[in-house]
């Protein structure tokens, strides 16, 4: 007769009771660790930062820079050593000669020239033709206080004719409204539908680009501009 074979404790249990083995396990990960594979100190840690980038070193030369850098007009050795402090004339000259022979090395496109006895940062004469559009460009930008006036009509009430910027100065705006036009600050933009068909004049796309404007709508409110200073009182006729 056969003999019954008793069945394992594996073999009693139902599929329920069987646990499978869990992704963790078969990838051989440490099962202490969470699903995304950080555990509570890295959280804690945040997101990990850019190293500060270390302070340049201060020297005399680097000082002597600055301040030539800074300068509109010419400096003197001697004033520069009573601003730094350190030394006199002559070694504010030897620091000028180092700071040209790195210029020099570092192909840098200006240098510091003695200029109306004192010194000043200045660009080689090779970049002139670029330095001078830039200087164009700004003079450009200043105008004066007539020229101010009839653009800032042209601005606000364009399209306008010459006509109605003259009944708002009150005198003559033809020379100045050409005036305008050769800056390329203002342009003819068509001509009234009335007899003679007077031309309009409005702004141009350089004016916006002069003033750091986007569009006309950021010109400021006429309410926001300051007013006119009131006349000053005509003084009494002498008895």
């Amino acid at each position: 007769m056969d003999e019954s074979v008793e069945p394992t404790d594996l073999q009693t249990q139902t599929p329920e009771q069987v646990e499978e083995p869990s992704a963790s396990g078969l990838l051989g990960e440490d099962p202490a660790l969470p699903a995304d594979g950080f555990d509570d100190a890295d959280q804690a840690m945040g997101e990990p930062t850019e190293p500060e980038a270390p302070a340049p070193e201060i020297t005399v030369e680097s000082v002597v820079e600055a301040l030539l850098f800074a300068t509109d007009s010419p400096l003197p050795a001697s004033k520069i050593a009573q601003l730094i402090g350190v030394g006199d004339a002559r070694d504010v000259k030897k620091h000028i000669c180092a700071l040209n022979e790195q210029y020099e090395q570092n192909g840098n496109a200006f240098r510091i020239e003695a200029i109306a006895k004192g010194y000043q940062m200045l660009t080689l004469p090779a970049y002139n033709g670029w330095v001078g559009k830039l200087l164009k460009v700004r003079d450009q930008s200043k105008l004066s206080a007539a020229a101010m006036e009839t653009l800032a009509i042209v601005a606000y009430k364009q399209p306008l004719l010459r006509a109605d910027a003259e009944a708002i100065r009150g005198v003559a705006c033809g020379e100045m409204l050409n005036k305008l036009r050769e800056m390329n600050l203002v342009k003819i933009v068509g001509r009234a539908e009335e007899p003679g068909r007077p031309m309009l004049y409005g702004t141009t796309n350089h004016f916006l680009e002069v003033f750091g404007l986007s569009g006309l709508a950021d010109l400021p409110s006429v309410e926001s501009l300051p007013a006119p200073p009131e006349p000053s009182p005509a003084a009494a006729p002498p008895d």
